[in-house]
């Protein structure tokens, strides 16, 4: 298992590591625990909530409910269910809906649903072990739902084939819109995330919800860097998704994601202090230990910041490490430097500076630039080529 006290001391497991950001809920919990951890956050909540107390929707669902008691209600987030029992309450409807509630079988998906349950005064007759959907609606089909009156709680995301099973099964389904998405008022921050990944200056990217996922594919689709995006998130930068259900989106569009094996974030972000470590170069350069991370350089362990310029320089001769790498080469991989080859001596200078070892890289006269491999290495990686 995966222990941060293995890292040094002076940086986090994420150091040198820049992670965006999705979430419109619990955005400021999940990066404060990425850059604990070291990372460097990008936020774009790629959505907003609609208040509660506004949704006309879920008004009608509680009326219905009240009017006409359901068989069987299905509890599926925490946050959701004391929102609707806070929105009865704003509407008036709060005593009712609880009153009727107390006769209906109530199934709650996992643990902090149960404690919303029981802290509106009502007991759940089951939750799954796995907090996972599909397990409640296996046990609801082999119960038999046929004739029976079901509500559910929508979440916001989609539950697939979750109520279209249900109804197959002969029952009468009963959605609870409890809140919905919206694309965010702001789209600026959005469109930042997408240029990011695009231009790969991101290591990974955090999903905790489906419509997320969906409003970011969406939205680069609208600005017509869909495929670029996708391109970006199939190779170079790690999608992690808190859930397989959030992850549907992304795989619909043939990108495979990671997630943790429990659905929370505490899990995604110990997920991501193994995977991203363990996909950054590591090259011995010099006598020296060289982990090429993002947006910094782990020298002997030592947390070296490196500006972009001096990355893109850094991650053209890694490509070959060991081999001669032409001005007018690293002069393409410099973003925006025109034709002067003086800028990649500028940027060169920097770069050693950064790195605290000018020996790293040396100079070859009139040839261009070189990482110093060690002959060992390079014997090595000659063979492999």
């Amino acid at each position: 298992m995966y222990d941060e006290r293995e890292q040094s001391p002076d940086h986090g497991p994420l150091a040198g590591f820049t992670v965006g950001v999705t979430a419109a809920r619990r955005a400021d919990e999940l990066g404060a625990l990425l850059e604990r951890r070291g990372a460097a956050v990008l936020h774009a909540p790629a959505l907003r909530i609609v208040p509660l107390s506004d949704d006309s929707e879920l008004l009608a669902a509680t009326k219905e409910i009240i009017g006409r008691v359901p068989d069987i209600a299905v509890a599926t987030t925490a946050i959701g269910f004391r929102g609707w029992v806070e929105a009865a309450d704003g509407w008036g409807l709060g005593e009712d809906l609880l009153e009727r509630l107390r006769g209906v079988r109530i199934l709650a998906r996992g643990p902090k649903v149960k404690g919303a349950i029981r802290a509106a005064g009502l007991t759940e007759e089951w939750s799954p072990a796995s907090e996972s959907m599909a397990e409640v609606l296996d046990r609801l089909l082999e119960e038999g739902v046929d004739g029976l009156r079901i509500a559910v709680q929508l979440h916001g995301e989609p539950l697939p084939g979750f109520v279209e099973s249900l109804r197959a099964g002969g029952a009468e389904v009963v959605g609870v819109p409890v809140y919905r998405w919206l694309p965010p008022e702001d789209i600026g921050p959005v469109d930042r995330l997408i240029d990011a990944v695009v231009a790969r200056t991101l290591d990974a990217v955090t999903f905790t919800s489906a419509p997320a996922a969906a409003s970011l594919l969406s939205r680069a689709e609208e600005r017509g860097l869909l495929d670029d995006l996708l391109a970006a998130l199939g190779h170079d930068v790690l999608p992690a998704c808190v859930g397989p259900v959030t992850a549907l989106p992304l795989q619909a569009r043939g990108v495979d994601t990671v997630q943790p094996e429990r659905f929370r974030l505490g899990p995604l972000v110990q997920l991501l202090c193994r995977e991203l470590p363990s996909r950054a170069r590591t090259l011995p350069v010099a006598g020296h230990r060289v982990e090429i991370r993002g947006h910094a350089v782990l020298v002997d362990g030592g947390l070296r910041p490196v500006p972009p310029a001096g990355m893109s320089l850094l991650r053209a001769l890694a490509r070959r490490p060991g081999w001669v790498v032409s001005r007018a080469e690293l002069l393409r991989a410099l973003p925006g430097a025109g034709r002067d080859e003086h800028a990649v001596e500028t940027a060169m200078a920097r770069l050693r500076t950064a790195l605290g070892a000018p020996k790293l890289i040396q100079t070859v006269v009139k040839r261009g630039y070189r990482l110093a491999l060690d002959p060992a290495a390079d014997t090595k990686y000659d063979a492999a080529v």
